[in-house]
């Protein structure tokens, strides 16, 4: 089997259920994004220095991202009749996210201010997590202007970006360097 079909030589891709849509379609640049943050996510986990219970949420955090990604394709009038046969985030990967983020914060100092990314690469991916999520947030956030989006998927992606952000702050403490507080200048 051939990986390339030749079917979007043209700037149109298909979505779940058939319909030929422009490669910029709002629906196609949302769950690429989650693509791209998935990317990264892989590229955080598989650093040196990432132990294996944050190995593990990040692999569930990509299972969920591809979860969302296919009911993000699902062509729009066939949703229901296509979404049996794909999975859905549920109000239990909100909650996992959430316990992840209190059990993270459980470790940590009060923040005091805004934290400048920076000082120690992992946590520097970490937030390369987090901005990439808050874009594709962004996306979502649009496409729901046109597009029915689950309250799941919303709620998962905002709990996500806090993740990372989270994330980074542990990384930063685990390695013993300083946090870099935001001192804004005159």
């Amino acid at each position: 089997m051939n990986i390339y079909t030749k079917t979007g030589d043209k700037g149109t891709t298909s979505l779940i259920g058939g319909t030929r849509v422009s490669k910029d379609d709002i629906r196609l640049e949302t769950y690429g994004s989650f693509d791209e943050l998935s990317a990264f996510v892989a590229v955080l986990s598989d650093s040196e220095g990432i132990d294996t219970h944050e190995i593990e949420v990040m692999d569930r955090i990509q299972n969920c991202l591809l979860i969302l990604e296919s009911c993000l394709a699902l062509e729009h009038g066939r949703a229901s009749e296509m979404s049996k046969y794909i999975p859905q985030l549920t109000e239990d990967d909100v909650t996992y996210l959430e316990k992840e983020i209190d059990a993270i914060n459980a470790q940590l100092d009060p923040i005091k201010s805004l934290v400048i990314p920076g000082g120690n690469i992992l946590a520097s991916r970490a937030h390369v997590c987090r901005t990439v999520c808050r874009r594709a947030e962004r996306n979502l956030v649009r496409m729901g202007r046109e597009y029915e989006v689950d309250e799941n998927i919303r709620r998962f992606v905002n709990r996500l970006s806090d993740y990372f952000f989270i994330l980074s702050r542990l990384l930063m403490k685990r390695s013993g360097t300083a946090e870099k507080p935001w001192k804004p200048t005159k």
